[in-house]
């Protein structure tokens, strides 16, 4: 995955190897609650998976000397891989025993746990599952506009699982982070990290990816080839600052 306009060489998100790539690699897992009587709506679910991904990042035991600040640094020194899997009933408990936080949407709960090494799952996560994860909307989401708040707009013509298209929306909802200096970062964070993800409509697609707001390209380990562009992520603050002057 990159994040343009930055040179591939110089970014985490980059599908060429690298020599990094030699070293230990680490990923970071989240596991959304899907009870079969209960299951979330998907556009909740992948809200929720970018905002878990925040609240990590902006979390003080993922900073300078903090108890998970090593791990994140490790992970953010190589591709900045997410893996989602799903849990109910038992698994879920399990899942929320270990350290990590939890965080809530309307109808969807999702756990994010400090990175791991790739070959160094917990056993309690180990055995969760990683496909299959299918969730539909209810109803279609209400229109949202970059003026209203951060967007996260998924690419019209890829189609994705609902797991595959949470750890998408992380992705963005991290360059977003990254990208912003820091008055606008604490700002997001006392709206409790608001964000949308909506798809774009197919005439816009081209326009979002040539606007120089952060764009998500992904690796091509599952589902979509590598470097397809997936998820465009739309922040006000990130929004203005991409507007040409005139």
């Amino acid at each position: 995955m990159s994040h343009d306009p930055a040179p591939a060489s110089d970014s985490p998100f980059r599908t060429e190897p690298d020599p990094r790539d030699e070293a230990r690699q680490f990923v970071l897992p989240l596991v959304v609650r899907l009870e079969r009587s209960a299951p979330p709506a998907r556009t909740d679910a992948l809200e929720t998976a970018a905002r878990a991904v925040l609240v990590l990042l902006g979390d003080e035991r993922a900073q300078g000397d903090g108890e998970w600040a090593e791990a994140v640094r490790n992970w953010e020194d190589a591709r900045i891989r997410k893996v989602v899997r799903r849990a109910r009933g038992a698994e879920w408990r399990r899942a929320e025993a270990l350290p990590g936080i939890t965080v809530t949407g309307k109808s969807a709960e999702v756990r994010v746990y400090p990175p791991i090494p790739l070959d160094g799952w917990p056993k309690e996560l180990a055995k969760l599952q990683v496909s299959g994860t299918e969730l539909d909307d209810p109803e279609p989401p209400l229109p949202a506009h970059p003026a209203d708040g951060p967007v996260l707009w998924l690419n019209p013509d890829l189609d994705m699982s609902a797991g595959k298209a949470m750890a998408q929306a992380g992705h963005g909802a991290q360059l977003a982070w990254w990208a912003l200096p820091e008055p606008a970062r604490t700002a997001w964070r006392d709206a409790g990290y608001a964000l949308a993800v909506r798809t774009a409509d197919p005439s816009d697609w081209p326009r979002l990816t040539a606007s120089g707001l952060p764009v998500v390209r992904d690796a091509g380990f599952t589902e979509i080839a590598p470097g397809s562009c997936t998820v465009v992520a739309d922040h006000p603050a990130l929004h203005r600052a991409a507007r040409p002057a005139h």
